[in-house]
């Protein structure tokens, strides 16, 4: 990573500055131990996270904890338990754990402890990688800019007037900063990409299905996919192999087998793109959009064409109404799940102290605990869904949607991924578009198309934008069930920028 970005290029000496592969093959030489390197990242993050604000929660002691057992067993002469095994991880706070508070940036769960682990986060901690804390968020997973946390606003390490993205800014920020060499985000309608994109990170959204939403905490259940973040394709892909696989506990768990992604990123990163056809979707090219980003858009497919891959353009004419598609359905989904979070089970109480019905202590506690976002979003949702507009509104943009996955399968039909840029725009001011939500929804319109479809999609860093000297990233997607596509494109795309 350049070291124009000020906060990384502090990093670069020691073991912050290692990627996840790099510091794992260390740990199982005993080169060094896994409590070193990770007390290296939580003394990382108490220099610098005052400052940047990418963590709501860090657990030191638990993490210190885990990797003492991963040495212990390393002593022993065990088998790792994977090839992370020691190697320390940022995790967003919106999977539920046992041992810290999960919040979703919201004061509505202030403090609140979770009874279980999401399988998400148990097949972290079986595979022996100590979790470093929390990272911040936009409250519920809404927003692109992680403004919307009711605790603190995150800051991009790049330029810290602007934002790291959202809504998984803090996790993107912890990377980009060398807090943590690997992490867990999200991703609704962008908010694993999109960050990644603005940080110069990598960031993988799995086909719908191929992770368990298993206490991931939801915002739109229909969009939500937990996934990998990483500085390195590699290390993406080695998590991605750590979390993937089917969940008896999730009904939305497809049991498939998945791809190989880690021999797709060895493979890739070989550089070679012979035979493989990369579609650009026309839609994501126009103008109108900053000048620097599609500069370096045109750039990343004639690197692509470098490494002999096939370039086609492809039209997927329905994406230009996948904004009004995506929010419809998702306020909707936003007003349902969140009904919830009523001041009675869990979480925030107002108004308890006898005087006040039930119905009263739920309208205070969600009015004291949810901030202006999650509002605007379970209104118009609840609109939405109400009678004589569920046909008018959510039924049509349901047909929407369908028509976008038709798209999408048309395409592919001629490329075996497609491309695009993730942001019409680099990193944006802090405070530029927060009162502006119109404005905010529109900065994800290159993402949001995927999510819609269910189908997997990466953010690989293609360098900076000639007129802002900020990171961009290249968009890659690919077929249902068959992320291993994008770690072999996208590890070659990394490789050529190298």
């Amino acid at each position: 990573m350049s070291t124009n970005n000020t906060f990384l290029a502090e990093s670069t000496e020691g073991l912050t500055s290692l990627s996840g592969a790099e510091l794992a093959e260390k740990i199982r030489n005993k080169e060094v131990s896994s409590v070193e390197v990770t007390k290296a990242h939580l003394d990382r993050i108490e220099a610098v996270d005052g400052e940047l604000g990418a963590f709501l929660h860090v657990g030191a002691d638990a993490a210190l904890a885990a990797a003492q057992s991963v040495d212990e067993s390393i002593a022993a002469g065990e088998e790792p338990a994977s090839p992370l095994a020691g190697v320390p991880l940022a995790l967003k706070d919106v999977f539920v754990t046992t041992d810290a508070p999960t919040t979703c940036a919201s004061k509505i769960l202030e403090g609140y402890m979770s009874p279980y682990d999401a399988t998400v986060v148990r097949k972290i901690r079986e595979a022996g990688i100590p979790i470093l804390g929390k990272t911040n968020m936009d409250e519920f997973a809404m927003g692109s800019s992680t403004e919307n946390s009711a605790y603190h606003v995150t800051k991009n390490p790049w330029d810290l007037n602007r934002t790291p993205g959202g809504s998984g800014g803090g996790t993107a920020a912890a990377l980009a900063s060398g807090e943590a060499p690997i992490g867990i985000g999200t991703d609704t309608g962008g908010s694993i990409r999109q960050p990644a994109a603005l940080t110069g990170t990598v960031g993988v959204k799995p086909t719908y299905g191929g992770v368990s939403r298993y206490g991931l905490v939801a915002c739109a259940s229909s969009l939500d996919q937990g996934g990998p973040c990483a500085r390195t394709v590699l290390d993406a892909a080695l998590l991605h192999t750590v979390i993937g696989g089917a969940d008896p506990h999730d009904a939305t768990s497809v049991d498939v087998t998945i791809p190989d992604v880690v021999a797709a990123a060895k493979e890739g990163a070989k550089a070679d793109l012979s035979g493989v056809k990369v579609g650009v979707v026309k839609q994501f090219v126009r103008d109108g959009y900053q000048p620097g980003v599609l500069e370096n858009f045109r750039q990343s497919i004639e690197t692509l064409r470098g490494l002999g891959a096939e370039i086609v353009e492809v039209d997927c004419p329905h994406f230009d109404d996948a904004i009004g598609t995506y929010y419809l359905i998702q306020f909707s989904e936003i007003s349902s799940n969140l009904a919830r979070f009523d001041g009675m089970r869990y979480g925030l109480r107002e108004g308890d102290d006898g005087s006040h019905s039930a119905a009263e202590v739920m309208s205070m506690s969600r009015a004291a605990g949810f901030g202006p976002e999650v509002k605007r979003r379970i209104l118009a949702g609840t609109y939405t869904l109400s009678v004589g507009y569920y046909d008018a509104y959510y039924l049509k943009a349901q047909r929407v949607r369908a028509l976008i996955a038709q798209d999408f399968a048309k395409a592919y039909e001629s490329a075996d991924v497609l491309v695009g840029p993730v942001t019409p725009t680099t990193a944006f001011e802090l405070g530029e578009k927060v009162n502006d939500p119109l404005a905010m929804y529109n900065f994800d319109l290159f993402t949001l198309p995927l999510n819609l479809a269910g189908l997997g999609g990466m953010s690989v860093p293609a360098g900076l934008a000639s007129d802002t000297n900020l990171p961009v990233g290249l968009q890659i997607m690919a077929p249902a069930f068959k992320d291993d596509r994008l770690y072999k494109v996208g590890a070659a795309f990394e490789a050529a920028r190298s």
